[in-house]
């Protein structure tokens, strides 16, 4: 899952506030990727990386795209969603012919786009960078994604044997700072050892 996926109840993606765009493409917020053409009249069909899809790629929201001809803001004209994806138009693309060169494109946005949330509520593209250590200090690694399921999120830390994978729950992780990059956890006995790949 993507920068603006959630992980369980603790991590979520949000909508889009139109404005003016002061970032660099790194800088900005994955919320979907363009899958295909849809129809002839230059709708496009998106993989979205966000929970609030309907909000996100509704009629009038604004997004942007990097490709060969370089960084470019995008205008959804028209929006629905269908077996769970969004179904848009794009101002200026009006034919299968001018969609099919999409094909693959991310769309970004701002980080200050995204809606607030709630207290002890992160964003994946919060979380992914964070050092992760022990209450007692001792560096695990650093976290490479958040991984997201029915049975709730793990974050996979690159640790010095390998990928270790733990649990985003609030009785292992005491202690998250996204400011300051860094999350503290209290790992269970051999949580650690267990999840390592040798």
């Amino acid at each position: 899952m993507g920068d603006e996926g959630s992980a369980g109840s603790d991590v979520r993606p949000g909508s889009l506030i139109p404005g003016p765009r002061s970032l660099s493409w790194e800088q900005m917020v994955l919320v979907g990727r363009i899958a295909r053409p849809h129809g002839l009249r230059g709708e496009v069909i998106v993989n979205p990386e966000t929970d609030f899809v309907e909000e996100r790629f509704a009629s009038g929201a604004t997004m942007w795209m990097k490709s060969d001809d370089g960084e470019q803001e995008l205008t959804i004209t028209s929006a629905r969603v269908q077996n769970g994806r969004p179904v848009i138009g794009l101002l200026g693309f009006s034919s299968v012919e001018d969609v099919e060169r999409l094909a693959g494109v991310e769309l970004r946005v701002p980080e200050q786009a995204l809606q607030s949330l709630p207290d002890g509520v992160f964003y994946q593209h919060q979380l992914v960078g964070c050092v992760v250590e022990t209450i007692a200090g001792e560096r695990v690694g650093g976290v490479t994604r958040v991984e997201g399921g029915a049975g709730g999120s793990l974050l996979a830390v690159d640790g010095a044997r390998g990928e270790i994978l733990i649990p985003f729950a609030r009785h292992i992780c005491v202690d998250i700072d996204v400011d300051a990059r860094r999350i503290r956890i209290e790992p269970p006995d051999g949580l650690l050892e267990l999840n390592e790949k040798t």
